[in-house]
């Protein structure tokens, strides 16, 4: 059906052409318009439909992309939604590890005191303990070394008299 009516338009054009002669100049204009409504309707018959459709399948493919990029709009947005809240749980999380760790610090620093404080008193009895001993080690020494000397002296003139003078001598 589409042949024939493009086949008797193409006909129509040919018979009603004008001849270019200057003796119809004044009926020119009818001839002229209906070539150009010929034409018109032909062009628009044919190429009508496939303008149509490639602007449907156009819009069609606009939508779809924007429909997509809608949906990744909004799992970005939910997605940035998840990691706002992570954020928000890994600073209350830092904030009480920064609480309890100062906490710890300071049972820490406690118990490293005492233990310190405790190590000091034993170091103190140790070097009481110590001085003590060497105390009497000392007096033992000098005890021995007066009795020496005494009993170096003459076994004649060992009388307390003498004794007396041989202590206050080392003992001076």
């Amino acid at each position: 059906m589409s042949r024939v009516l493009v086949f008797m338009l193409m006909i129509s054009t040919y018979a009603l052409a004008s001849g270019g002669s200057a003796e119809h100049a004044s009926t020119d204009i009818v001839q002229r318009t209906v070539n150009f409504l010929l034409f018109a309707g032909l062009v628009w018959y044919l190429v009508a439909e496939p303008a149509r459709n490639y602007f449907a399948s156009r819009s069609n493919s606009i939508a779809d992309e924007m429909k997509k990029v809608q949906d990744k709009l909004k799992e970005s947005i939910s997605l940035k939604k998840e990691v706002l809240a992570k954020v928000g749980a890994a600073e209350k999380f830092a904030e009480e590890l920064a609480v309890s760790s100062k906490k710890e610090n300071k049972i820490l620093n406690d118990s490293i005191m005492v233990q310190c404080e405790n190590d000091m008193e034993v170091m103190a009895k140790q070097q009481a303990v110590l001085m003590e001993f060497e105390q009497r080690k000392m007096v033992r020494s000098v005890v021995e070394n007066i009795l020496s000397d005494v009993l170096s002296q003459s076994d004649n003139s060992f009388d307390k008299e003498a004794m007396a003078n041989v202590i206050l001598k080392k003992v001076a």
